[in-house]
């Protein structure tokens, strides 16, 4: 089983940058994206319907090009889930969950803070919301695949410049300790550190200076996975040679 997950920062931008031939080329069961910006009714060009998949988008309400998830699916889910029950955040398009059996693959957009304090603090509030639920998910007995951008780094080797960013969202210690707790604490699994333990690779770079160019990057985006899945993950990738967005795509592969 392959997922792949992507902010795409504007599906129809990414699209202009090739990003569904290379999908097409990577034959994913599930993809997850993230902030396609766009209302479904805008999505009206077959591409925005791959072959073969079936597609789902969940759109924010709050405002027009703005955040956004999918999820596009070989198999046809059981079923599809789009909200959790706290309208501030259901209304801006963060979540997506398809269910298949005993897996649930979710696609993920954590809010920023980078935009001022007054994000950084629904961030946190966000934060704390979502903690039992995540409490609630790894103790129910399901599979969970949470894909996405979560907009934060973990550790030193998730982020280039690590000292000179302490103070900024998305690597305050606040919430790097959230995924502490998430990962020791609750038992959720980071993916690619599972399968790649010790190697410094990013899934996003400012669009500022030459930041891709020279690797200055951050490691945001995430496959974390329930505990019963561990043993299931084969390989992982993060794909840089085409850009899509400012985040590069990030694929698992799991066994049956």
């Amino acid at each position: 089983m392959r997922i792949i997950s992507l902010n795409a920062n504007g599906i129809r931008s990414a699209a202009t940058k090739g990003v569904f031939e290379w999908l097409r080329q990577q034959d994913a069961d599930v993809v997850c994206l993230q902030e396609t910006k766009a209302q479904e009714a805008q999505l009206t060009d077959p591409m925005f319907r791959p072959d073969g998949h079936h597609c789902f988008y969940h759109d924010a309400r709050s405002k027009k090009g703005y955040s956004g998830v999918a999820i596009y699916s070989k198999r046809e889910p059981d079923e599809i889930r789009t909200s959790l029950g706290r309208e501030d955040f259901d209304c801006e398009g963060r979540y997506i969950e398809a269910r298949y059996g005993n897996l649930s693959v979710v696609s993920f957009y954590i809010p920023s803070g980078s935009s001022g304090d007054e994000r950084q603090q629904y961030k946190f509030r966000i934060m704390e919301w979502l903690t039992p639920i995540f409490r609630e998910w790894a103790a129910s007995g399901r599979d969970y695949v949470l894909c996405g951008d979560w907009n934060i780094v973990h550790t030193k080797d998730d982020i280039k410049n690590w000292t000179s960013n302490q103070k900024n969202s998305g690597c305050l210690p606040q919430e790097r300790a959230w995924l502490d707790l998430l990962f020791k604490e609750i038992g959720w699994v980071d993916s690619f550190r599972a399968l790649k333990p010790d190697a410094v690779e990013y899934t996003w770079w400012s669009n500022r200076g030459q930041a891709r160019a020279n690797n200055v990057g951050w490691r945001i985006d995430y496959q974390i996975v329930t505990p019963g899945l561990r043993d299931r993950l084969r390989d992982c990738s993060i794909y840089r040679d085409e850009r899509f967005s400012d985040h590069a795509p990030f694929t698992v592969d799991y066994a049956e």
